[in-house]
């Protein structure tokens, strides 16, 4: 209780009462701590056990088009074992040396972004649980949307979005989770009970909290491990929330949608912030958390994983990558269906693409038991280098509802936004053998103009999965953009 009361303090104690209660929900059982290379540490983990954590090095590699870092390799050593961790990106803890570790930030981030999120202010920074431990208390942390896991496009930590401004300035290194949706169909929920400290404009009486930046699409809740959660570009919020008072874990917030500072496109921003080993707020990389908590939600045989987004050069190599799918049972075969209308076998291959565009790449995973689950590769190409201003063109999203629970007959509502392109038509492919439909997007171009997305409904006729491709083509170009989702209708 001594740690959290410093913690509450440090934003004054108007609002100490409120955070007080209850402090049983939810503990934090893992240990962060930050290192620098060549250094040691012993870290007593939750439970009292110990881990003894050297720091080798920090490798970055960068793309090609505008040299943002799209990936950092973090060498550790802990208890004796060496390891290689890669800093976020769609990775969850792996075992080392007896016990559970990732690195979900490193200074490399640091150097060249806009915004510092993550408060670290040595090499790296680790955190280890014990070797049987849940990365999150169980019960305590629930999946923020009412949705199917990868149901849309994601942007997810560590994931360079853009230089701002384009083409060389700093780099918007993704902090926090996006979850595309459909906008205003998808429900946002509370993640864990906890108070609410701003609605929107409206905050709990007190002091505000040091890394809450309200907006009117934002809603920040605090729960009692002290972390702070942030639910942003809110299409609409539920009326029962209000400024300093509780939530309840799984109590609707608001509905999906484009507001704020969302690019335009739908999604929740959903963060997680806490106070790290350098006396800092920061992110709490809540990747793992999440995993968890839609597992033990929603019980699914079988995740396929083939993230993060990519961006190459025309004429480079680009590996596509499907290892981190995860299945209850052995993983029988792993079955790619390229754009180019060539097929391959196996959880990676290579690819050169000839042309500039946002390629979508199909992975279809199925285990022993016959169970099946899809994913798709992201990669978007360019036609050369930045900062020339060379660029790939036209970009759509795609998202639809419900995700869950859709018969034979039921609607289901599709909708659309092509980017980077005038008005136009976005091609849908239903992927059941009706005629492909144009839907109407992106007629006014503002980011949260209402007509930014097209819509339409559709019905399937028997259970499946069905793949549904989206595409814009550049009017003047040529150029491609491809979407796929993965729609489920039940016998």
């Amino acid at each position: 209780m001594k740690t959290k009361t410093i913690h509450f303090l440090a934003f004054g104690l108007g609002t100490l009462a409120l955070f007080l209660a209850p402090a049983s929900f939810g503990q934090i059982i893992h240990r962060t701590i930050d290192i620098d290379i060549g250094e040691t540490q012993q870290v007593t983990l939750h439970g009292g056990s110990t881990a003894l954590v050297k720091l080798l090095k920090v490798e970055e590699q960068r793309e090609s088009v505008t040299q943002m870092l799209a990936r950092a390799t973090v060498t550790v050593e802990v208890n004796g074992k060496r390891a290689e961790l890669v800093s976020g990106n769609y990775r969850l803890p792996a075992m080392v040396g007896g016990v559970q570790v990732d690195a979900p930030a490193v200074r490399a981030y640091m150097k060249d972004t806009n915004v510092d999120w993550w408060g670290l202010r040595k090499d790296a920074r680790i955190r280890l649980w014990p070797a049987d431990s849940p990365w999150i208390e169980p019960g305590t942390f629930l999946y923020p949307a009412r949705q199917r896991w990868f149901a849309s496009m994601t942007w997810y930590s560590n994931e360079p979005v853009s230089r701002r401004p384009k083409p060389a300035g700093q780099v918007y290194y993704h902090a926090g989770m996006d979850i595309g949706g459909a906008e205003g169909l998808i429900e946002v929920v509370a993640a864990t009970e906890g108070v609410v400290l701003n609605r929107g404009t409206e905050s709990a009486p007190g002091s505000p909290h040091p890394a809450a930046k309200p907006r009117y699409d934002v809603i920040y809740v605090q729960d009692s491990r002290g972390w702070l959660y942030r639910y942003s570009h809110l299409m609409a919020f539920d009326p029962a929330p209000r400024a300093g008072g509780r939530v309840k874990q799984g109590q609707r917030l608001g509905y999906i949608g484009k507001e704020g500072s969302s690019g335009g496109w739908t999604h929740l921003h959903f963060s997680v912030e806490s106070l790290q080993p350098s006396g800092q707020w920061g992110i709490e990389d809540s990747y793992a958390f999440l995993w968890q908590a839609y597992r033990q939600q929603y019980d699914p045989p079988i995740i396929a994983v083939a993230r993060p987004h990519q961006t190459a050069r025309v004429g480079e190599t680009v590996t596509l990558d499907a290892s981190r799918t995860w299945a209850k049972r052995e993983i029988r075969s792993f079955e790619w269906a390229l754009m180019d209308g060539t097929t391959a076998t196996g959880p990676t291959v290579r690819r050169i693409y000839d042309r500039p565009g946002q390629y979508s790449e199909i992975i279809k995973v199925t285990d022993t038991a016959g169970n099946i689950d899809y994913d798709f590769a992201s990669v978007r190409v360019y036609t050369g280098a930045n900062p020339d201003g060379t660029a790939s063109g036209v970009r759509v999203h795609a998202a639809y509802a419900p995700t869950f629970g859709i018969k034979p007959g039921d609607p289901v509502v599709f909708r659309s936004r092509g980017f980077e392109t005038p008005a136009g038509a976005d091609i849908f492919d239903f992927g059941d053998g009706t005629p492909k439909v144009p839907v109407p997007s992106n007629i006014d171009s503002a980011q949260h103009a209402a007509n930014g997305y097209g819509m339409i409904t559709h019905h399937y006729q028997k259970p499946g999965h069905y793949l549904v491709r989206v595409e814009r083509r550049d009017p003047e170009k040529g150029w491609l953009a491809v979407q796929h989702l993965h729609v489920v209708v039940e016998p």
